[in-house]
Parts: C-alpha cells; sequence; structure tokens
C-alpha cells in the first residue's frame, strides 16, 4: 500500500535554518527550463491523443445522466457499459446540442480545449496565470461581441449565444480584475466563485497541464498549481495532483504505483506540514485504499508492476459506491469528493480504462467530470492505440460532427507545442 509519512514541522525549520535556505531558492515553476523528454514523437502523439480522447470518452458516458441519482441511473439503465445517447436540457455547463448522439460530451472536454487552445498560443514555453485569466477574458467577449450582432427576433440564436456567454459569465468575473491586478476585488471574486463552494475548477483542465510536462510531474504539479487560480483552499492541491499524475502517466515504465505515488512524493508547497491539518490529499489517497481494500479480496495495495488479480465485479463496485456514499459533501461537484471518487476507481480497477470509467459513471453524482478526469489519466497512461476503438472514433466522428470539436487537431497543436518545448529525438 502507498503510504504516507509526515516529518517533524519542527525538524524542517531547525534544517532550513541551518542550510541557510535562501527564498529565491523555493519552487518557481516560470523558470523556463525544461529537460530532454523520454518519449520519442510517435509516442508523444499517442499519449497526447490519448488524454484528450480518453477524457472525451469519460465525459461522453456520463453526460446522458449528469447528476442523476444512483438509483436513478440503475432504473434507466441497468449498467452504463457503452456510449450512449442523451436526451437532456441544454445548459451552460452541459451540452449545448439537445438530443446529441453517443459520443457527446459537455463543458468538462470544452474546458480542456480552451486550456490547449491557450497553452498553444502562449509564446513561452511555460504558461502563466495571467495569460489564462486573459485567454478566459478574450473567449467571453467574443461570446458576447457576437450576441451583440444576432437579431432580437432570432431567438435561437440568442439562446444558442446564452449558452456560450453563460458557461465563462463566473469565470470572467474572476479573471477581470486578476489581469488588472486588483487582487483585493479578485479575492472577493473567488471568495464568491460559484457561491463559494471548494468546486473542481481547475481539475476540468489540469490534465491538458500535465500532459505539457511529459514524465515531469514536479514541473506538471508547479505550473497546474499557478494556473488553478480559481480554486480554494486544497482544491487547488487537489489541480495540481492531478496534473502531475498526467505527467507521471506519460512516462514510458509508468506503473499504476508510480503514478499514484506523486501524491505522497511531491509537495513543494509544504501541505504536509499544515498544522493540525496535514495534507487532505493524503487522507483522501488513505480513504480510497481503505474502501479498496474492504470491498476487494485482493486488498487496496497498488503493486509495482499490473498484477494478475481478477478484475472487480459489479457487487465488489456497489459495495465500494455504499462505503463513497459515506464521505459526500454537500455538492456533488466538491473537488475532494471528486478526488477521492477517481483514485478510488484507479485503485479499485488497477487502471483497466473502460471498468474506471464504468465505476466512476453508475456511481453518479457529477458522474461526467470523475469520468473525464480518470479518462484523461488512463489515456496518458495507455495512449491512443490501447484506447477501445470503437469508443474513440466514434467520440471522434461525433464531437466534429455535431460540435464543430476537432480532438484531434487540437491534440496536434498540443503535441506540436511539446516537442517545441523539449528536446525530443523524432527518430528515436
Amino acid at each position: 500500500m502507498l503510504k504516507c509519512y509526515t516529518i517533524s514541522t519542527a525538524f524542517i525549520l531547525l534544517f532550513s535554518t541551518a542550510c541557510d535556505v535562501d527564498p529565491k531558492d523555493k519552487p518557481n515553476a516560470s523558470e523556463d527550463v525544461l529537460p530532454a523528454s523520454p518519449l520519442h514523437e510517435a509516442a508523444l502523439k499517442d499519449k497526447v491523443l490519448g488524454m484528450m480522447v480518453g477524457s472525451a470518452i469519460g465525459d461522453a458516458m456520463g453526460a446522458p445522466t449528469e447528476m442523476w441519482p444512483r438509483k436513478s441511473i440503475d432504473e434507466a439503465y441497468g449498467w452504463v457499459d457503452r456510449l450512449d445517447t442523451m436526451t437532456r436540457d441544454v445548459s451552460p455547463e452541459g451540452i449545448w446540442v439537445p438530443n446529441l448522439p453517443a459520443g457527446g460530451t459537455t463543458d468538462d472536454t470544452r474546458w480542456k480545449k480552451l486550456v490547449a487552445d491557450y497553452l498553444i498560443s502562449e509564446a513561452s514555453s511555460l504558461p502563466n496565470p495571467k495569460g489564462l485569466a486573459q485567454h478566459i477574458l478574450d473567449r467571453h467577449s467574443e461570446y458576447f461581441k457576437e450576441r451583440m450582432k444576432i437579431d432580437p427576433e432570432d431567438s435561437l440564436g440568442l439562446a444558442e449565444n446564452f449558452l456560450r456567454k453563460a458557461w465563462l459569465d463566473e469565470w470572467a468575473k474572476v479573471s477581470a480584475p486578476f489581469v488588472r491586478g486588483d487582487y483585493s476585488e479578485y479575492n472577493i471574486r473567488l471568495s464568491t466563485f460559484y457561491g463559494g463552494e471548494m468546486v473542481c475548477a481547475g481539475l476540468l483542465y489540469s490534465p491538458v497541464i500535465g500532459a505539457l510536462f511529459p514524465s515531469n510531474p514536479e514541473k506538471a504539479y508547479l505550473v497546474a498549481f499557478d494556473l488553478a487560480i480559481f480554486d480554494l483552499g486544497y482544491a487547488r492541491d487537489i489541480s495540481a495532483l492531478s496534473a502531475a499524475m498526467t505527467a507521471a502517466a506519460m512516462n514510458p515504465d509508468a506503473t499504476p504505483h508510480t503514478v499514484l505515488q506523486v501524491i505522497n512524493e511531491i509537495d513543494p508547497h509544504r501541505y504536509t506540514e499544515s498544522r493540525l491539518v496535514g495534507r487532505t490529499a493524503h487522507r483522501i489517497l488513505d480513504l480510497a485504499q481503505s474502501i479498496v481494500e474492504q470491498v476487494s479480496n485482493s486488498g487496496g495495495s497498488i503493486p509495482a508492476e499490473k498484477s494478475t488479480r481478477q478484475p472487480p465485479t459489479k457487487e465488489e463496485m456497489k459495495e465500494a459506491f455504499v462505503l463513497l456514499d459515506r464521505h459526500l459533501q454537500d455538492m456533488p461537484f466538491h473537488a475532494g469528493e471528486i478526488f477521492l471518487q477517481v483514485l478510488t476507481a484507479l485503485i479499485l480497477t488497477e487502471f483497466d480504462f473502460e471498468l474506471s470509467l464504468q465505476f466512476l459513471v453508475n456511481y453518479g453524482r457529477d458522474n461526467d467530470t470523475t469520468a473525464a478526469i480518470a479518462g484523461a489519466i488512463l489515456g496518458a497512461y495507455w495512449g491512443i492505440e490501447k484506447l477501445p476503438d470503437n469508443m474513440y472514433k466514434h467520440t471522434i466522428n461525433v464531437n466534429v460532427s455535431h460540435l464543430g470539436l476537432d480532438i484531434e487537431k487540437v491534440s496536434e497543436g498540443l503535441t506540436e507545442k511539446i516537442m517545441s518545448s523539449y528536446r525530443i529525438d523524432p527518430f528515436h
């Protein structure tokens, strides 16, 4: 089992004083120095596309039943194990096209595209929070300008534009004072962002940031933490860890253990030393492992290599559902709740792509987001060629034909950005 170890705060302070640690030696995400990547060009393309499409598949699987109670999912579907059509109302954070066919996606995929677009357009090899905030403001402004050009009698056009603009209203409200450097107003806007709830803001896009730093989880954590300007409290740590896990998953020698171990090993901002509280991410990991131990005869440990144990049964998954129910937050999109569900799925299924998504989608709650996060990490881990082709090809095609979202094109641009930042041998 992965274990968390806490070093005495007093010891660390004494050691730091003795070594005369200079403030300038603290972690800095803005250092524009990146090492060579262990991935050759073909492998990089495979994993970047796997991350983007894997996330979209998870989003698409959860979209028809997003926020449904588990009982309703069971009554309507029995057990969700494939992509399905969705007959649900359109909404700013949900689907934008009514009656989307199987493979259609929601804001979870839109956010990854929006942030990928920013990363691709950023002149520096390293992104920065003001750049991301300005990118969001620019997109929001584009939607507003489009609205001004719509005929007032074009009710359909106005309704479609409303979805797009409303999607970014809350985010623009926080971005504006951040860009102009009014941090007093920024703190107020952040504290009222979606009612002040600890929402999964950074988790919507952090896997894309992780992909920017293949096999470099430390750098992925630092940059994702800097860009998590919409997160409150430990949600920011969780967002950064999801980026670090994605980066670790892209290592050609990655195992489930090495991917999850970043939760214990990477803590540049010293959450572990927090008085009386410690690091919430550690407790969430321990809880996920405990849940798996209780429902699986094989325990909750993650082997260094892929084990040969039997995959979890539906009965074991449903037992885990009951245990997860004991730790629900007020809001289904609470970052801590979502992280717990994702980790439980990954550990119980030992990184099996389809079973992880089935676990999360059938559990319910904010199931398209949980499945999208797990799908991104697992897509980066396995690569596109090892994802179920009937799912990934269909998801790519539907997003292009019905939503105008070309996941392959975005992935190609992101891959080129990574190649321009790292030293990559295209012939390796």
